[in-house]
């Protein structure tokens, strides 16, 4: 049985450029290349207690988020992007932005 840090490792090994960016696919002569965001996270931790009993956890998750593909056609290459993610990742920063803004005009006011 392997253990937890090697397994890790092993994971972390294939979370390089070809998480972000696909392979290459042609359509009609063109060049897709698609890209996404991609984020890890791992964690541990062990505990001993007398009061408690001893205990111990890892875990770990990542996400992957399409936000568009390079097109390259002829000698010509743009980026389109998904705009549906975009939105999806916009929105709750707009909201946040737009809270902390309100925060800060109401400190200023007092």
């Amino acid at each position: 049985m392997t253990s937890l840090p090697e397994r890790l490792a092993d994971i972390s090994r294939s979370a390089g450029v070809r998480s972000a960016y696909g392979d290459p696919v042609q359509v009609d002569g063109v060049t897709l290349i698609p890209v996404a965001l991609v984020y890890y996270g791992f964690g541990g931790g062990e505990g001993d207690s007398a009061a408690t009993g001893s205990g111990s956890g890892g875990g770990g998750g990542g996400a992957s988020l399409p936000i568009g593909a390079y097109v390259k056609s002829g000698t010509t290459a743009r980026f389109e992007p998904n705009v549906i993610s975009l939105l999806a990742v916009g929105i709750p920063f707009v909201w946040v932005a737009g809270k902390t803004i309100a925060r800060i005009i109401r400190a200023l006011k007092r």
